[in-house]
């Protein structure tokens, strides 16, 4: 094993943050295209099993309709995969949209055990998946890339933070020096 993981580890792809910018740039073009299918009708009449299931969000399709409620995911979707995006410059709104996809992966997650036909009965139900549990399941790959950014962000953004605040007080300090005539 030691003569595979040594020469990958001098490999520059393997130093540094590309792991991190790979998950951030994969979660924005996932939620771009995700979001993107919602305003259309196959996508929305597709949804019906999935979203009236769903214990945390059964409640748009009275409130809004089918298609209103398609539209609505996908605004969310956009606005986190945006707010991800942002995340590059900024790690305050990408903890913002990491957040948000954390949420919507969870409210995806509760619909598995509600949804009809997520389990195929033919080979004897749970765990055998059939297509509709799969593509419920892939949020759960979301939402350990959504936590791993969040995570990331607010750790990154705590250091710059506390690196700016040193910073202020080293200026302040050299400030009241100079005012001082103590200066070097």
């Amino acid at each position: 094993m030691n003569a595979i993981r040594r020469p990958l580890a001098q490999l520059r792809l393997f130093r540094g943050d590309w792991d991190y910018h790979l998950i951030r740039a994969a979660l924005v073009i996932t939620f771009f295209f995700f979001g993107y299918q919602k305003w259309f009708s196959y996508e929305a009449e597709t949804l019906i099993p999935y979203i009236s299931n769903g214990p945390l969000i059964f409640w748009l399709y009275p409130a809004f309709g089918i298609r209103g409620a398609a539209w609505i995911l996908g605004g969310a979707e956009w606005l986190f995969g945006t707010l991800m995006f942002l995340g590059f410059w900024n790690k305050s709104l990408g903890a913002r949209g990491a957040l948000g996809a954390c949420i919507g992966s969870l409210a995806t997650l509760t619909m598995l055990a509600r949804i009809p036909n997520a389990w195929d009965a033919a080979v004897g139900g749970f765990p055998a998946m059939t297509i509709v549990g799969a593509f419920v399941m892939k949020d759960l790959v979301l939402l350990a890339a959504s936590f791993y950014l969040l995570k990331q962000d607010v750790m990154r953004g705590a250091r710059s933070e506390a690196w700016h605040l040193v910073r202020a007080k080293q200026r302040a300090q050299s400030a009241a020096d100079h005012g001082r005539g103590t200066a070097a």
